[in-house]
């Protein structure tokens, strides 16, 4: 059985709002918490792979792996720091596929040598969302990316909006983890609906990553 990247892929701060956005159809999303008690992310990890399971949805769990090994999770995302400390070992051996962050071509390699099952680059485009000591990534790097790290996935995140989406997807990206876009819209619940609409209409593109089971 082979499990496609959702080409829209948004990242959520809390488990209220995967109650608001997975519902609606949403199939491939990042719960990305900060700031809050080991006990409190536990809990929200429990609630949400409850909640993402009984809409057909796949939960990636950022950052807290022990939690997502604890829980049961089927995916957790690591950025480059946490990757340094995380047992791997233990990851893989809990079934967890794994996602990891790159912004430079070191930070690919010690990605890749994790054997991950999607690669993100990032920042794409400029961003609001927090401070980052990297310069805008580019077309080009999501183009250069797509060809280095082939067939895995590529995750493109970082100023991805709706209207730039087909350019990314045209660039090489599979599939793109939205933020902004979607948590800090005026309308989220609106919004999200335009960019399952805008995923539907890609339908089976050979562009989409195909995982093995």
């Amino acid at each position: 059985m082979t499990e496609r990247l959702h080409p829209f892929y948004p990242i959520v701060p809390d488990a209220g709002w995967l109650a608001r956005l997975v519902p609606l159809g949403v199939k491939f999303v990042q719960l990305r918490i900060k700031d809050a008690s080991a006990a409190d992310i536990r809990r929200q990890v429990r609630e949400g792979l409850a909640l993402c399971r009984a809409h057909g949805c796949t939960l990636v769990v950022n950052d807290h792996w022990e939690v997502a090994i604890a829980e049961g999770a089927d995916w957790v995302h690591l950025g480059q720091e946490d990757l340094e400390g995380a047992d791997l070992a233990a990851i893989r051996g809990a079934g967890i596929r794994l996602g990891v962050s790159t912004h430079s071509h070191a930070e690919l390699e010690r990605g890749l040598a994790a054997r991950p099952d999607y690669v993100a680059l990032g920042p794409v485009f400029e961003t609001t969302l927090k401070k980052m000591p990297w310069a805008p990534q580019g077309l080009a790097r999501v183009r250069e990316w797509a060809g280095r790290i082939a067939p895995l996935p590529l995750v493109a995140i970082g100023g991805i909006t709706l209207e730039r989406a087909g350019a990314v997807i045209d660039a090489g990206a599979t599939c793109l983890a939205v933020v902004t876009d979607v948590v800090f819209h005026a309308e989220p619940e609106e919004r999200t609906r335009a960019w399952l609409d805008w995923a539907a209409h890609l339908g089976s593109s050979s562009r989409q990553g195909e995982l093995d089971p």
